[in-house]
């Protein structure tokens, strides 16, 4: 049967309609995978600028953090980075300003928070971090100076558009993967001379206190909260000898204890769970993704952890922040991780230093399974140790960390 006049009319609208459909979800799909340029243009030309980055932590037996060394381990940055060890011959200062050494032990590191810049137009701002309850430990491109308790990089440019060839090194190092974002190249101009660069890099070690208790006691691990500004969700992390599993805890009571994971899960589908956390929080999808590929190995190793989004009013406290001229949008998703000394942790430290015949292979094979967290374990085990000869050589394994 042939079709009639309204049917036919009825067929190409419905055709139209579908082209129109095709169309509009294509843009979509456009629009959603350059979230970031569009989102920064939206503010009709003003400054876009979101940070991320981690505080790490130790828990101790009442659930607080005990003090570490979290630099006690090989460097995983370029060597074009400034550190510490630098301040006292001013390399990395753009003035030259002299500066002291300071104490490496701390209660929490903070790693690689990196500060991206989105405008539509050249523009020079100027970049301060407060820390005080900590110090800075490494950073680029260089700074105006590195204090006591903060970081000023002085004025510095951001120069959206231009192609530019960014310091790299031949070896892997977990800096590299932050650059994957749209965010404006930035020149900075000082005594080492031009240096270019994606983001602005700090690090440090902090004495303060975490928002959360951990606990963990007869295979459950508690959570509570300390502070008035509440974290309400975390995950529960955990894995064991290559097998993984996580759990997504509600903390909106404030308190709560759960079992730890089944490791049935895989590392693909946490990491999927923490990009959704990370771009409610505020972060653009490709930020997310470069904060996820820069920590994959490290956040995803053996051991038993809780990770959560720092509540932003902690982050100010914590890191007071002065942008001049002020961006129109500041996002700033800090993501806190807790470590957990798990009972087969202690067993493990008291097991080789009880077996082996040298403190330093002991100290060796410790170091690879657990990596910086060997001294907190080791001071875990030395409380539940009575022996003092046992005692002796765990505190060898430490002093030779």
């Amino acid at each position: 049967m042939k079709p009639t006049g309204s049917r036919t009319r009825f067929i190409l609208v419905g055709m139209l309609m579908a082209l129109v459909f095709a169309s509009q979800h294509n843009a979509n799909s456009t629009i959603s995978q350059n979230n970031e340029t569009s989102r920064a243009s939206t503010k009709a030309g003003g400054l876009v600028v979101h940070e991320w980055g981690t505080f790490t932590s130790v828990a101790g037996r009442d659930g607080v953090s005990v003090e570490w060394r979290p630099l006690d381990e090989t460097s995983d940055l370029p060597s074009f980075v400034y550190t510490m060890e630098g301040l006292g011959a001013g390399r990395g200062l753009r003035h030259g300003i002299l500066q002291t050494k300071y104490a490496l032990e701390a209660f929490v590191r903070m790693e690689t928070p990196v500060l991206y810049f989105y405008s539509d137009h050249e523009t020079a701002v100027s970049v301060r971090v407060d820390f005080p309850e900590g110090k800075i430990t490494e950073w680029y491109p260089q700074a105006r100076g590195v204090y006591d308790a903060g970081i000023d990089w002085g004025q510095i440019n951001i120069m959206p558009g231009i192609e530019d060839a960014f310091p790299v090194e031949d070896k892997p190092s977990h800096y590299y993967p932050a650059r994957e974002t749209d965010a404006a190249p930035l020149r900075v101009c000082g005594k080492a001379g031009v240096q270019h660069e994606k983001f602005l890099f700090y690090r440090g070690v902090g004495c303060f206190a975490v928002p959360l208790a951990v606990t963990f006691d007869a295979e459950r691990v508690a959570i509570r909260n300390l502070r008035r500004e509440r974290v309400k969700q975390a995950v529960l992390f955990e894995n064991h000898a290559g097998r993984v599993g996580y759990r997504v805890c509600d903390l909106r009571g404030g308190v709560a204890a759960f079992e730890r994971p089944e490791l049935n899960s895989s590392v693909d589908a946490l990491a999927g769970e923490l990009e959704s956390m990370l771009i409610a929080s505020g972060l653009f999808e490709k930020e997310a993704r470069a904060m996820l590929r820069t920590w994959r190995d490290s956040w995803f190793e053996e051991g038993l952890r809780v990770f959560y989004v720092v509540p932003r009013a902690m982050t100010d406290r914590v890191l007071p922040i002065q942008i001049m001229p002020a961006p129109e949008e500041l996002q700033r998703v800090l993501v806190g991780r807790i470590e957990i000394v798990t009972p087969e942790a202690e067993r493990a430290v008291v097991d080789e230093a009880a077996s082996s015949n040298e403190a330093s292979a002991a100290s060796l094979a410790l170091r690879e399974k657990y990596g910086r967290f060997v001294e907190p374990i080791v001071k875990r085990a030395l409380e539940q140790v009575s022996d003092d000869r046992l005692k002796h050589r765990l505190q060898q394994l430490i002093t030779r960390q």
